[in-house]
């Protein structure tokens, strides 16, 4: 919430055009995964119908902690994804669209904060379905957000530019902004394509915000978005820049980024960046060029609440939720112990390289990716539940793409 006396333009473009800092929010589906809300393998949000109050709450944290984009639910809400693989709980991708619009909107209208409808990559892209069907897709959850009058629009998470831009095209046609967002890192795209021209082509279909989501960690991603900026700007073409990086640390991690991790999705806490890592994220990220600055999988309210208040100079003021945070551990000086209360200095957390106190714990994992996308059979989706036959089949292909590393 801002200051009395202290005011934003209303859209996110007039926003940005202010050089006004944007704060998103955080990885909805992995944090209400933790809570028990979300299933893990399919992450679907059928939550934002069965469980709205799980999905409200969350969206007040972030609001609290920082946040003035509302971004709903409807990550993977389209009806494909939904059916994906034995998924049987009879709701529609359009109930969960407009009931995730409405928590949404009820939250940003809490504070000042605005409210996007969002797609992402679907199950029928990789299994080469035609441009015509997977537009469609789009088209489904756009007449939703239309119809809830959404601020602005994203396309986020897309592996491959060639469906991000089929997303925009169709985003496009409400006349409203719209914000394309790659899970990519500086090696580009399934398919090689660099980011720089990822960025490009998307500007092109008509986006006006660029950037990357999830997949690698913040440095990473603001590197990949360098390359964007780089290149945009070399076209001579203009635009804004975004970053929703997880909150892992990925050094180790190839093209497809943390999935392709043995930790993913259940063993991947020990990878998590501190409050501190993420002030150092913000400020990267701020010294870019980039003025929408999130996260994605991994990110909790406590993290955008250290981006904001890294962010707080340029913002003007400070989030609510730092009224429960002394800025730099400075709260540290009430403690009972006096050990501890050395530690309320902002030198000793910018300096400290935490210990994951596990013994046999190796610094870096190998990934496992197996080098298949849109195109190979691995991929091809399904409605059906896996079969044992096919679970087999996996496991095979597992072992031989260890034994081959």
């Amino acid at each position: 919430m801002l200051p009395l006396g202290l005011e934003y333009p209303t859209g996110i473009l007039e926003r940005l055009n202010a050089n006004e800092v944007v704060i998103g929010d955080g990885g909805f589906v992995f944090a209400l995964e933790k809570r028990g809300y979300v299933k893990a393998g399919p992450w679907t949000p059928e939550a934002a119908v069965t469980h709205p109050e799980a999905v409200r709450q969350l969206h007040r944290e972030f609001l609290r902690a920082g946040s003035n984009v509302m971004q709903a639910f409807t990550f993977y809400a389209s009806d494909d994804k939904l059916e994906n693989r034995g998924q049987t709980l009879k709701i529609t991708g359009a109930q969960v669209n407009e009931a995730a619009c409405d928590l949404a909107r009820e939250v940003a209208n809490e504070g000042d904060a605005l409210m996007a409808g969002g797609v992402c990559q679907t199950p029928s892209y990789l299994s080469c379905k035609s441009e015509t069907e997977v537009k469609a897709i789009f088209k489904k959850q756009l007449d939703v957000f239309i119809k809830k009058n959404v601020d602005f629009l994203i396309a986020e998470y897309f592996e491959h530019v060639e469906e991000a831009e089929w997303a925009v095209q169709v985003l496009k046609m409400s006349g409203k902004p719209v914000a394309a967002s790659m899970c990519i890192g500086p090696q580009g795209d399934m398919h090689g394509v660099p980011p720089g021209e990822c960025a490009v082509r998307l500007v092109k279909a008509g986006a006006q915000i660029v950037g990357v989501n999830c997949h690698f960690d913040p440095l990473t991603c603001v590197e990949a978005v360098k390359m964007m900026k780089a290149a945009v700007e070399k076209a001579g073409l203009k635009a804004h820049y975004m970053v929703q990086p997880l909150a892992y640390h990925t050094p180790d991690c190839n093209c497809q980024g943390f999935i392709d991790l043995p930790e993913f999705p259940f063993a991947l806490e020990p990878r998590i960046l501190t409050r501190w890592d993420m002030h150092k994220y913000a400020r990267e990220a701020y010294n870019a060029g980039i003025r929408f600055i999130g996260g994605c999988c991994g990110f909790e309210p406590y993290h955008i609440r250290a981006v904001a208040e890294e962010l707080a100079p340029e913002r003007g003021f400070l989030p609510q939720a730092s009224d429960k945070h002394g800025l730099w551990g400075a709260a540290l000086e009430m403690h009972t112990k006096p050990w501890v209360r050395a530690r309320a200095r902002r030198d000793y957390w910018e300096n400290i390289h935490p210990a994951s106190g596990r013994p046999k714990c190796p610094s870096l994992s190998s990934p496992e990716g197996w080098g298949v996308t849109k195109g190979h059979t691995e991929l091809l989706q399904h409605r059906e539940a896996t079969t044992a036959q096919e679970m087999q089949h996996v496991l095979e292909r597992q072992k031989k793409a260890k034994s081959a590393v």
